[in-house]
C-alpha cells in the first residue's frame, strides 16, 4: 500500500492511460480524483474503482480553462482533504500536416497539454509548499524529442511539458516537491488504436522488446514516482517506450 493516506488528482482519467493510473493508484491505497472533461466517464471510472473497495471521487474538469480547474480542485479537496499527488495526463490530438494545421488545431492542443498541466499545477502548489510535501507527475511524449509528422502542435506540446518539468523541479525541490514527467512511446490506446493495423504490427516491429506498450506500463511507472521510492528524485524524465530511440 505504498501511497496508502495520500489523496491524488488524476486527469484526463476517463480512459486509457490516465485510467489505468487511477486503479494502480487506487490498489495502492489512495483516495484518487478522477478527473476528466466530461463528468460520466470520470464516475464511471471512480465508480470501478470503489467497486474494488477503493476509495475515489469522479470530477468534471476541462483543464485549459482556469475558472473551470479551479472549481473543480476546489471541490475535491473538500471532499477529500488536500491533495498530495497530481498527474496532468489530460490530452488531445488535432493531427494535420503543417501547411494545412490550422491556428485553431494548434491553439487546442497547447492548450490542453502545455497550458492545461501549468493551470492543474498552479492549482495545487501552493498548498503543497505549505505543508512541506507533494508529487507532481507531468505526461510528455517520446515525440517531444523525436518529432512526428503531422503533429507540429502535439510534439511542441509534448517537448514544452519537458522544459516546464525541469523548471517547476528547480523551484520546488526547497519545499521538498517531486516534479517528474514520463514519456511513453507508442501505447495501445483508443488514440492509437484508429492507426491501419499494418502500420501498427510494424511499429511493434521497430521497438526492440517486441511490443506496444499498454497503459499499464505507465500507470507502474507514475506510481513510482508517485511513492516514496522517488524521494531523490526530481526534474526527471522517465523513458517508457520499450527501447525505442534509446
Amino acid at each position: 500500500m505504498r501511497l496508502a493516506g495520500k489523496v491524488a488528482l488524476v486527469t484526463g482519467a476517463g480512459k486509457g492511460i490516465g485510467r489505468a493510473i487511477v486503479l494502480a493508484f487506487a490498489r495502492e491505497g489512495a483516495h484518487v480524483i478522477a478527473a476528466d472533461i466530461e463528468g460520466a466517464p470520470a464516475e464511471e471510472v471512480a465508480a470501478e474503482v470503489r467497486k474494488q473497495g477503493g476509495r475515489a471521487l469522479g470530477v468534471a474538469m476541462d483543464v485549459s480553462v482556469k475558472a473551470r480547474v479551479d472549481a473543480a480542485i476546489a471541490a475535491a479537496r473538500e471532499a477529500c482533504g488536500p491533495i498530495d499527488i497530481l498527474v496532468n495526463n489530460a490530452g488531445i490530438t488535432r493531427d494535420a500536416m503543417f501547411h494545412k494545421m490550422t491556428e485553431e488545431q494548434f491553439d487546442a492542443v497547447i492548450a490542453v497539454h502545455l497550458k492545461g498541466t501549468w493551470l492543474c499545477s498552479r492549482a495545487v502548489v501552493q498548498e503543497m509548499q505549505e505543508r512541506g510535501y507533494g508529487k507532481i507527475i507531468n505526461m510528455s511524449s517520446i515525440t517531444g524529442r523525436v518529432g512526428n509528422i503531422g503533429q507540429t502542435n502535439y510534439c511542441a506540446a509534448k517537448a514544452g511539458i519537458i522544459g516546464f518539468t525541469k523548471s517547476l523541479a528547480k523551484e520546488l525541490a526547497r519545499y521538498r516537491i517531486n516534479v517528474n514527467a514520463i514519456m511513453p512511446g507508442f501505447i495501445d490506446t483508443e488514440m492509437t488504436r484508429g492507426i491501419p493495423e499494418d502500420l501498427r504490427r510494424q511499429k511493434a516491429a521497430d521497438i526492440p522488446l517486441g511490443r506496444l506498450g499498454l497503459p499499464e506500463d505507465i500507470a507502474k511507472a507514475a506510481l513510482f514516482l508517485a511513492s516514496d521510492e522517488s524521494s531523490y528524485l526530481t526534474g526527471g524524465i522517465l523513458e517508457v517506450t520499450g527501447g525505442k530511440f534509446m
